[in-house]
């Protein structure tokens, strides 16, 4: 995948994470954490990154390349529906480095996702995002319709 023809920036590849970009791909996680002031624990991250590179997961990461740096990464589970026949695509977790945002990464990424979805038979993909992130929020209008629904959650 390539940034829009006429630029400057060098082109990005989208590929499967692979067991190389742990550190990487570690970084971004923490950015991508700190983005939206949460915390998860070392345990978890590690069995998360052990999920995505385990045969017979519902789960798939991407990896988005530029200049031979990791500088972004999708993270998605397939799911069954009630309202399917074939699975979902739920794209958990997007993040994109902050010195490249901008430069068409996250619309890369996206991209490779609805790719990958699409060859695995999904029926839909689908994301959440919060409200106040305006900047995410105009790629996402511009790739995905917005649906209206509002997510809740036990408390």
């Amino acid at each position: 995948m390539t940034t829009t023809p006429g630029t400057s920036e060098p082109d990005i590849l989208v590929r499967d994470l692979a067991s190389s970009d742990r550190d990487a791909w570690g970084h971004l996680w923490r950015g991508y954490l700190d983005f939206y002031g949460a915390t998860v624990p070392d345990e978890v991250t590690a069995l998360t990154w052990a999920r995505l590179h385990e045969a017979g997961e519902p789960m798939f990461g991407l990896a988005a390349e530029q200049g031979g740096r990791v500088v972004g990464f999708a993270i998605c589970v397939l799911h069954r529906s009630s309202w399917a026949r074939e699975h979902y695509c739920y794209l958990e977790d997007l993040y994109v480095s902050e010195d490249v945002r901008g430069l068409g990464v996250g619309r890369a990424l996206i991209e490779a996702v609805y790719a990958r979805a699409d060859a695995l038979g999904a029926e839909r993909v689908y994301w959440v995002t919060q409200e106040t992130n305006a900047t995410a929020r105009v790629l996402y209008d511009a790739v995905a319709k917005r649906t209206g629904f509002v997510q809740y959650r036990r408390v």
